[in-house]
Protein backbone atom coordinates (compact mmCIF):
# COMPACT_ATOMS: atom_id res chain seq x y z
CA UNK A 1 0.00 0.00 0.00
CA UNK A 2 2.87 2.40 0.78
CA UNK A 3 4.43 1.72 -2.61
CA UNK A 4 1.08 2.46 -4.31
CA UNK A 5 0.87 5.81 -2.48
CA UNK A 6 4.45 6.69 -3.45
CA UNK A 7 3.72 5.78 -7.07
CA UNK A 8 0.64 8.03 -7.19
CA UNK A 9 2.59 10.91 -5.60
CA UNK A 10 5.37 10.45 -8.17
CA UNK A 11 2.90 10.56 -11.08
CA UNK A 12 1.21 13.63 -9.57
CA UNK A 13 4.63 15.33 -9.21
CA UNK A 14 5.42 14.59 -12.87
CA UNK A 15 2.11 16.13 -13.94
CA UNK A 16 2.66 19.25 -11.78
CA UNK A 17 6.24 19.68 -13.04
CA UNK A 18 5.06 19.30 -16.64
CA UNK A 19 2.36 21.94 -16.19
CA UNK A 20 4.85 24.28 -14.50
CA UNK A 21 7.41 23.76 -17.30
CA UNK A 22 4.85 24.51 -20.00
CA UNK A 23 3.62 27.60 -18.19
CA UNK A 24 7.16 28.94 -17.64
CA UNK A 25 8.10 28.43 -21.31
CA UNK A 26 4.83 29.95 -22.50
CA UNK A 27 5.02 33.01 -20.28
CA UNK A 28 8.69 33.54 -21.17
CA UNK A 29 7.59 34.61 -24.64
CA UNK A 30 6.63 38.26 -25.00
CA UNK A 31 5.64 39.63 -28.35
CA UNK A 32 7.73 42.67 -29.19
CA UNK A 33 6.99 45.12 -32.02
CA UNK A 34 9.73 46.19 -34.44
CA UNK A 35 11.84 49.18 -33.36
CA UNK A 36 10.78 51.89 -35.88
CA UNK A 37 13.75 54.11 -35.17
CA UNK A 38 16.17 51.30 -35.79
CA UNK A 39 14.42 50.38 -39.04
CA UNK A 40 14.54 53.99 -40.24
CA UNK A 41 18.19 54.25 -39.23
CA UNK A 42 18.99 51.05 -41.18
CA UNK A 43 17.12 52.31 -44.24
CA UNK A 44 18.89 55.69 -44.15
CA UNK A 45 22.31 54.07 -43.70
CA UNK A 46 21.78 51.74 -46.69
CA UNK A 47 20.57 54.69 -48.78
CA UNK A 48 23.70 56.66 -47.93
CA UNK A 49 25.98 53.74 -48.77
CA UNK A 50 24.08 52.59 -51.85
CA UNK A 51 26.85 53.50 -54.26
CA UNK A 52 29.39 51.56 -52.16
CA UNK A 53 27.07 48.87 -50.78
CA UNK A 54 29.72 46.16 -50.92
CA UNK A 55 31.63 47.86 -48.08
CA UNK A 56 28.46 48.19 -45.98
CA UNK A 57 28.68 46.58 -42.48
CA UNK A 58 25.20 45.61 -41.17
CA UNK A 59 26.45 44.03 -37.93
CA UNK A 60 25.09 46.85 -35.78
CA UNK A 61 21.62 46.27 -37.23
CA UNK A 62 21.33 42.52 -37.92
CA UNK A 63 23.47 39.38 -38.26
CA UNK A 64 21.79 38.51 -41.57
CA UNK A 65 20.71 40.79 -44.43
CA UNK A 66 19.91 40.69 -48.13
CA UNK A 67 19.52 43.81 -50.26
CA UNK A 68 17.70 43.68 -53.60
CA UNK A 69 17.84 46.54 -56.14
CA UNK A 70 14.77 47.79 -57.95
CA UNK A 71 15.15 45.01 -60.53
CA UNK A 72 15.09 42.31 -57.79
CA UNK A 73 18.78 41.51 -58.18
CA UNK A 74 20.82 40.86 -55.08
CA UNK A 75 23.33 43.67 -54.47
CA UNK A 76 24.30 42.64 -50.99
CA UNK A 77 24.00 39.30 -49.16
CA UNK A 78 24.98 38.15 -45.72
CA UNK A 79 22.90 35.08 -44.94
CA UNK A 80 22.70 32.47 -42.20
CA UNK A 81 20.06 29.97 -41.17
CA UNK A 82 17.11 32.35 -41.31
CA UNK A 83 17.72 33.83 -44.78
CA UNK A 84 19.14 30.71 -46.37
CA UNK A 85 17.53 29.93 -49.75
CA UNK A 86 15.84 33.34 -49.91
CA UNK A 87 16.26 34.35 -53.58
CA UNK A 88 13.47 36.84 -54.00
CA UNK A 89 11.37 39.32 -52.12
CA UNK A 90 8.35 37.05 -52.47
CA UNK A 91 10.21 34.19 -50.74
CA UNK A 92 11.28 36.58 -47.97
CA UNK A 93 7.67 37.63 -47.43
CA UNK A 94 6.58 33.97 -47.30
CA UNK A 95 9.21 33.20 -44.66
CA UNK A 96 7.98 36.08 -42.49
CA UNK A 97 11.04 38.32 -42.90
CA UNK A 98 11.01 42.08 -42.54
CA UNK A 99 11.03 43.81 -45.94
CA UNK A 100 11.96 47.56 -45.95
CA UNK A 101 11.96 49.72 -49.07
CA UNK A 102 14.85 52.09 -49.81
CA UNK A 103 13.68 55.12 -51.78
CA UNK A 104 15.14 58.40 -52.99
CA UNK A 105 12.13 60.62 -53.11
CA UNK A 106 9.66 58.83 -55.35
CA UNK A 107 12.31 56.59 -56.90
CA UNK A 108 12.56 53.02 -55.49
CA UNK A 109 16.19 52.14 -55.05
CA UNK A 110 15.81 48.65 -53.55
CA UNK A 111 14.55 46.45 -50.71
CA UNK A 112 16.26 45.40 -47.48
CA UNK A 113 15.46 41.89 -46.13
CA UNK A 114 16.28 41.01 -42.49
CA UNK A 115 14.89 38.27 -40.17
CA UNK A 116 11.96 39.29 -37.96
CA UNK A 117 13.37 39.27 -34.38
CA UNK A 118 9.90 38.59 -32.93
CA UNK A 119 9.50 35.55 -35.18
CA UNK A 120 12.94 34.30 -34.10
CA UNK A 121 11.92 34.47 -30.46
CA UNK A 122 8.63 32.76 -31.26
CA UNK A 123 10.39 29.93 -33.14
CA UNK A 124 12.81 29.46 -30.25
CA UNK A 125 9.96 29.21 -27.73
CA UNK A 126 8.15 26.84 -30.08
CA UNK A 127 11.19 24.54 -30.20
CA UNK A 128 11.42 24.60 -26.43
CA UNK A 129 7.74 23.73 -26.16
CA UNK A 130 8.13 20.83 -28.60
CA UNK A 131 11.16 19.55 -26.68
CA UNK A 132 9.34 19.91 -23.37
CA UNK A 133 6.28 18.14 -24.81
CA UNK A 134 8.42 15.22 -25.97
CA UNK A 135 10.10 14.96 -22.58
CA UNK A 136 6.72 15.07 -20.84
CA UNK A 137 5.33 12.45 -23.22
CA UNK A 138 8.23 10.14 -22.42
CA UNK A 139 7.77 10.77 -18.69
CA UNK A 140 4.03 10.07 -18.95
CA UNK A 141 4.70 6.87 -20.93
CA UNK A 142 7.22 5.79 -18.30
CA UNK A 143 4.76 6.62 -15.51
CA UNK A 144 2.02 4.72 -17.38
CA UNK A 145 4.27 1.68 -17.79
CA UNK A 146 5.20 1.77 -14.11
CA UNK A 147 1.58 2.17 -13.05
CA UNK A 148 0.43 -0.56 -15.44
CA UNK A 149 3.14 -2.87 -14.16
CA UNK A 150 2.13 -2.12 -10.58
CA UNK A 151 -1.58 -2.69 -11.31
CA UNK A 152 -0.83 -5.98 -13.09
CA UNK A 153 1.48 -7.26 -10.36
CA UNK A 154 -0.58 -6.09 -7.39
CA UNK A 155 -4.19 -6.16 -8.66
CA UNK A 156 -4.69 -8.24 -11.81
CA UNK A 157 -2.33 -11.13 -10.97
CA UNK A 158 -3.64 -11.41 -7.37
CA UNK A 159 -7.21 -11.49 -8.72
CA UNK A 160 -6.24 -14.30 -11.12
CA UNK A 161 -4.63 -16.23 -8.26
CA UNK A 162 -7.75 -15.67 -6.18
CA UNK A 163 -9.91 -16.90 -9.05
CA UNK A 164 -7.79 -20.07 -9.34
CA UNK A 165 -7.95 -20.46 -5.55
CA UNK A 166 -11.77 -20.18 -5.62
CA UNK A 167 -11.98 -22.83 -8.38
CA UNK A 168 -9.75 -25.17 -6.34
CA UNK A 169 -11.87 -24.66 -3.22
CA UNK A 170 -15.09 -25.24 -5.19
CA UNK A 171 -13.67 -28.48 -6.63
CA UNK A 172 -12.69 -29.68 -3.15
CA UNK A 173 -8.94 -29.15 -3.44
CA UNK A 174 -8.14 -27.59 -0.07
CA UNK A 175 -4.44 -28.41 0.25
CA UNK A 176 -3.01 -25.56 -1.84
CA UNK A 177 -2.88 -22.20 0.01
CA UNK A 178 -3.16 -18.85 -1.73
CA UNK A 179 0.27 -17.18 -1.82
CA UNK A 180 0.02 -13.39 -1.43
CA UNK A 181 2.13 -10.94 0.56
CA UNK A 182 0.50 -9.33 3.57
CA UNK A 183 1.47 -5.82 2.39
CA UNK A 184 -0.44 -6.41 -0.85
CA UNK A 185 -3.60 -4.38 -1.51
CA UNK A 186 -5.64 -7.57 -0.92
CA UNK A 187 -3.35 -8.99 1.76
CA UNK A 188 -5.84 -9.01 4.63
CA UNK A 189 -8.66 -10.07 2.30
CA UNK A 190 -6.75 -13.05 0.90
CA UNK A 191 -5.52 -14.02 4.35
CA UNK A 192 -9.16 -14.32 5.42
CA UNK A 193 -9.80 -16.55 2.38
CA UNK A 194 -6.90 -18.77 3.36
CA UNK A 195 -8.23 -19.04 6.91
CA UNK A 196 -11.58 -20.07 5.39
CA UNK A 197 -9.76 -22.74 3.32
CA UNK A 198 -8.08 -24.14 6.42
CA UNK A 199 -11.40 -24.23 8.29
CA UNK A 200 -13.11 -25.97 5.36
CA UNK A 201 -10.27 -28.49 5.19
CA UNK A 202 -10.55 -29.18 8.91
CA UNK A 203 -14.35 -29.54 8.61
CA UNK A 204 -13.94 -31.95 5.70
CA UNK A 205 -11.48 -34.04 7.70
CA UNK A 206 -13.83 -34.16 10.69
CA UNK A 207 -16.74 -35.07 8.39
CA UNK A 208 -14.71 -37.84 6.72
CA UNK A 209 -13.67 -39.24 10.11
CA UNK A 210 -17.29 -39.22 11.30
CA UNK A 211 -18.46 -40.98 8.13
CA UNK A 212 -15.71 -43.56 8.52
CA UNK A 213 -16.71 -44.23 12.12
CA UNK A 214 -20.38 -44.40 11.10
CA UNK A 215 -19.63 -46.98 8.38
CA UNK A 216 -17.47 -49.01 10.76
CA UNK A 217 -20.26 -48.95 13.35
CA UNK A 218 -22.87 -50.07 10.78
CA UNK A 219 -20.54 -52.84 9.60
CA UNK A 220 -20.00 -53.97 13.19
CA UNK A 221 -23.74 -53.94 13.99
CA UNK A 222 -24.61 -55.73 10.74
CA UNK A 223 -22.07 -58.42 11.51
CA UNK A 224 -23.35 -58.76 15.08
CA UNK A 225 -26.98 -59.02 13.88
CA UNK A 226 -26.22 -62.00 11.69
CA UNK A 227 -25.49 -64.20 14.73
CA UNK A 228 -28.95 -63.89 16.37
CA UNK A 229 -30.63 -64.13 12.97
CA UNK A 230 -28.82 -67.40 12.31
CA UNK A 231 -29.93 -68.58 15.76
CA UNK A 232 -33.56 -67.73 14.97
CA UNK A 233 -33.37 -69.66 11.70
CA UNK A 234 -31.87 -72.71 13.42
CA UNK A 235 -34.59 -72.66 16.11
CA UNK A 236 -37.25 -72.42 13.41
CA UNK A 237 -35.77 -75.39 11.58
CA UNK A 238 -35.67 -77.38 14.85
CA UNK A 239 -39.27 -76.49 15.70
CA UNK A 240 -40.44 -77.44 12.20
CA UNK A 241 -39.14 -80.95 12.91
CA UNK A 242 -40.35 -81.28 16.52
CA UNK A 243 -43.75 -79.53 16.38
CA UNK A 244 -46.71 -81.39 14.88
CA UNK A 245 -49.41 -78.72 15.25
CA UNK A 246 -50.25 -77.29 11.82
CA UNK A 247 -51.03 -73.79 13.08
CA UNK A 248 -47.75 -73.58 14.97
CA UNK A 249 -45.83 -74.96 11.99
CA UNK A 250 -47.33 -72.23 9.80
CA UNK A 251 -46.23 -69.53 12.25
CA UNK A 252 -42.77 -71.07 12.55
CA UNK A 253 -42.49 -71.05 8.74
CA UNK A 254 -43.52 -67.41 8.67
CA UNK A 255 -40.88 -66.56 11.30
CA UNK A 256 -38.27 -68.46 9.30
CA UNK A 257 -39.24 -66.61 6.12
CA UNK A 258 -39.07 -63.18 7.82
CA UNK A 259 -35.74 -64.02 9.43
CA UNK A 260 -34.40 -65.00 6.00
CA UNK A 261 -35.56 -61.61 4.59
CA UNK A 262 -33.85 -59.85 7.50
CA UNK A 263 -30.72 -61.92 6.87
CA UNK A 264 -30.64 -60.87 3.20
CA UNK A 265 -31.15 -57.18 4.09
CA UNK A 266 -28.44 -57.30 6.75
CA UNK A 267 -26.08 -59.10 4.34
CA UNK A 268 -26.69 -56.47 1.66
CA UNK A 269 -26.15 -53.65 4.15
CA UNK A 270 -22.95 -55.25 5.40
CA UNK A 271 -21.66 -55.83 1.87
CA UNK A 272 -22.45 -52.21 0.91
CA UNK A 273 -20.67 -50.79 3.95
CA UNK A 274 -17.67 -53.08 3.42
CA UNK A 275 -17.53 -51.91 -0.19
CA UNK A 276 -17.47 -48.27 0.97
CA UNK A 277 -14.71 -49.15 3.40
CA UNK A 278 -12.78 -50.93 0.64
CA UNK A 279 -13.01 -54.23 2.48
CA UNK A 280 -15.42 -56.23 0.30
CA UNK A 281 -12.70 -58.69 -0.58
CA UNK A 282 -12.94 -61.30 -3.32
CA UNK A 283 -10.67 -64.34 -3.56
CA UNK A 284 -11.07 -66.14 -6.89
CA UNK A 285 -9.94 -69.68 -7.63
CA UNK A 286 -10.64 -72.40 -10.21
CA UNK A 287 -14.02 -74.08 -9.76
CA UNK A 288 -16.00 -76.57 -11.82
CA UNK A 289 -19.03 -75.14 -13.60
CA UNK A 290 -21.08 -77.80 -11.72
CA UNK A 291 -21.08 -75.55 -8.65
CA UNK A 292 -23.69 -73.42 -10.42
CA UNK A 293 -26.24 -76.28 -9.91
CA UNK A 294 -25.43 -76.26 -6.21
CA UNK A 295 -25.71 -72.48 -5.96
CA UNK A 296 -29.11 -72.46 -7.70
CA UNK A 297 -30.34 -75.22 -5.39
CA UNK A 298 -29.25 -73.22 -2.34
CA UNK A 299 -31.39 -70.21 -3.27
CA UNK A 300 -34.34 -71.71 -5.19
CA UNK A 301 -36.38 -72.43 -2.06
CA UNK A 302 -39.67 -72.24 -4.02
CA UNK A 303 -38.55 -74.56 -6.80
CA UNK A 304 -39.30 -72.02 -9.56
CA UNK A 305 -36.00 -72.37 -11.42
CA UNK A 306 -35.88 -74.26 -14.75
CA UNK A 307 -32.21 -74.88 -15.31
CA UNK A 308 -30.61 -75.74 -18.65
CA UNK A 309 -27.54 -77.85 -19.25
CA UNK A 310 -24.27 -76.39 -18.00
CA UNK A 311 -21.23 -76.70 -20.31
CA UNK A 312 -18.40 -78.60 -18.66
CA UNK A 313 -15.61 -76.07 -17.94
CA UNK A 314 -13.55 -74.43 -15.22
CA UNK A 315 -14.51 -70.99 -14.02
CA UNK A 316 -12.44 -68.43 -12.07
CA UNK A 317 -14.73 -67.25 -9.23
CA UNK A 318 -15.11 -66.74 -5.51
CA UNK A 319 -17.81 -69.32 -4.73
CA UNK A 320 -19.37 -67.60 -1.66
CA UNK A 321 -19.46 -64.26 -3.52
CA UNK A 322 -20.96 -65.85 -6.65
CA UNK A 323 -23.56 -67.49 -4.42
CA UNK A 324 -24.36 -64.05 -2.97
CA UNK A 325 -24.80 -62.66 -6.51
CA UNK A 326 -27.14 -65.45 -7.64
CA UNK A 327 -29.03 -65.29 -4.34
CA UNK A 328 -29.73 -61.56 -4.81
CA UNK A 329 -30.99 -62.10 -8.38
CA UNK A 330 -33.24 -65.06 -7.45
CA UNK A 331 -34.54 -63.18 -4.38
CA UNK A 332 -35.45 -60.19 -6.58
CA UNK A 333 -37.28 -62.51 -9.00
CA UNK A 334 -39.28 -64.02 -6.14
CA UNK A 335 -40.12 -60.58 -4.77
CA UNK A 336 -41.03 -58.67 -7.94
CA UNK A 337 -42.13 -61.37 -10.44
CA UNK A 338 -43.08 -64.57 -8.62
CA UNK A 339 -43.02 -66.52 -11.90
CA UNK A 340 -40.97 -69.41 -13.22
CA UNK A 341 -37.26 -68.61 -13.63
CA UNK A 342 -35.49 -69.83 -16.77
CA UNK A 343 -31.73 -70.29 -16.41
CA UNK A 344 -29.60 -70.97 -19.49
CA UNK A 345 -25.86 -71.32 -20.08
CA UNK A 346 -23.51 -70.84 -23.04
CA UNK A 347 -19.81 -70.32 -23.73
CA UNK A 348 -19.12 -66.80 -25.02
CA UNK A 349 -15.45 -66.15 -25.85
CA UNK A 350 -13.58 -66.28 -22.51
CA UNK A 351 -16.72 -66.31 -20.37
CA UNK A 352 -19.47 -68.66 -19.31
CA UNK A 353 -22.69 -66.76 -19.98
CA UNK A 354 -25.40 -67.44 -17.38
CA UNK A 355 -28.83 -65.91 -18.11
CA UNK A 356 -31.45 -65.74 -15.34
CA UNK A 357 -34.85 -64.70 -16.65
CA UNK A 358 -38.29 -64.36 -15.07
CA UNK A 359 -41.63 -63.60 -16.73
CA UNK A 360 -42.95 -60.75 -14.60
CA UNK A 361 -43.74 -57.14 -15.53
CA UNK A 362 -40.07 -56.36 -16.18
CA UNK A 363 -38.37 -52.99 -15.84
CA UNK A 364 -39.04 -49.90 -18.01
CA UNK A 365 -36.32 -49.28 -20.59
CA UNK A 366 -35.46 -45.85 -19.12
CA UNK A 367 -34.64 -47.46 -15.74
CA UNK A 368 -32.35 -50.24 -16.97
CA UNK A 369 -29.18 -48.17 -16.58
CA UNK A 370 -30.13 -47.14 -13.02
CA UNK A 371 -31.34 -50.32 -11.33
CA UNK A 372 -27.77 -51.37 -10.50
CA UNK A 373 -27.12 -48.03 -8.74
CA UNK A 374 -26.84 -47.93 -4.96
CA UNK A 375 -30.20 -47.54 -3.16
CA UNK A 376 -32.13 -47.21 -6.44
CA UNK A 377 -35.49 -48.97 -6.60
CA UNK A 378 -37.79 -49.14 -9.60
CA UNK A 379 -40.64 -46.64 -9.62
CA UNK A 380 -43.28 -49.05 -10.89
CA UNK A 381 -42.82 -52.55 -9.50
CA UNK A 382 -41.29 -51.70 -6.10
CA UNK A 383 -44.43 -50.09 -4.65
CA UNK A 384 -45.54 -51.91 -1.50
CA UNK A 385 -42.53 -54.25 -1.47
CA UNK A 386 -39.71 -54.28 1.07
CA UNK A 387 -36.16 -53.64 -0.08
CA UNK A 388 -33.14 -51.41 0.22
CA UNK A 389 -32.08 -51.01 -3.42
CA UNK A 390 -28.73 -52.68 -2.72
CA UNK A 391 -29.17 -56.17 -4.19
CA UNK A 392 -28.28 -55.60 -7.85
CA UNK A 393 -25.72 -52.95 -6.88
CA UNK A 394 -23.83 -55.44 -4.71
CA UNK A 395 -24.19 -58.16 -7.36
CA UNK A 396 -22.69 -55.88 -10.01
CA UNK A 397 -19.82 -54.81 -7.71
CA UNK A 398 -19.01 -58.43 -6.86
CA UNK A 399 -19.03 -59.47 -10.53
CA UNK A 400 -16.69 -56.58 -11.33
CA UNK A 401 -14.33 -57.68 -8.55
CA UNK A 402 -14.34 -61.22 -10.01
CA UNK A 403 -13.42 -59.76 -13.45
CA UNK A 404 -16.87 -60.62 -14.76
CA UNK A 405 -19.88 -58.55 -15.74
CA UNK A 406 -23.56 -58.21 -14.87
CA UNK A 407 -25.89 -57.14 -17.71
CA UNK A 408 -29.58 -56.29 -17.26
CA UNK A 409 -32.07 -56.48 -20.13
CA UNK A 410 -35.79 -56.56 -20.80
CA UNK A 411 -36.93 -59.17 -23.35
CA UNK A 412 -40.49 -59.18 -24.72
CA UNK A 413 -41.80 -60.23 -21.29
CA UNK A 414 -40.15 -60.29 -17.90
CA UNK A 415 -36.65 -59.30 -16.78
CA UNK A 416 -33.29 -60.93 -17.52
CA UNK A 417 -29.94 -60.70 -15.73
CA UNK A 418 -26.93 -62.10 -17.57
CA UNK A 419 -23.77 -62.99 -15.67
CA UNK A 420 -20.52 -63.10 -17.66
CA UNK A 421 -18.47 -65.51 -15.54
CA UNK A 422 -14.75 -65.61 -16.48
CA UNK A 423 -13.31 -68.95 -17.55
CA UNK A 424 -10.06 -70.25 -16.06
Amino acid sequence: MKFYTRLLLTIAAIIVCGIALFMSITFSYRSKSTDTLQVNDLTQTVKENWDDIASFDPSEFSDEMIIFNSDDFVVYSKVGIELKNVNSIEEAVNKGCLCMSVADGSRLMGTIIIPDPDKLRFDMVKQKLIGAAMIMALLFILAGVLYGSYVRRNIIDPFKRMEKFAVNVASGSLDEPIMLEKNNLFGAFTESFDIMREELKRSRQIEAELKQKEKEMIASLSHDLKTPITGIKLICELLSVKVKDGYVLKKVGSIHQKSEQINILVSDLLASVLDDLGEMNVSCCDESSEILHEIIAEHDSRGLANEGEIPQCLIQVDRPRLSQVVGNIVSNSYKYAGTAIDISYSINDSCLEMSIRDHGEGVPADELDMITSKFYRGKKNSVGKDGSGLGLYIARELMDKMNGELICSCPSDGFCVTLMIPLS
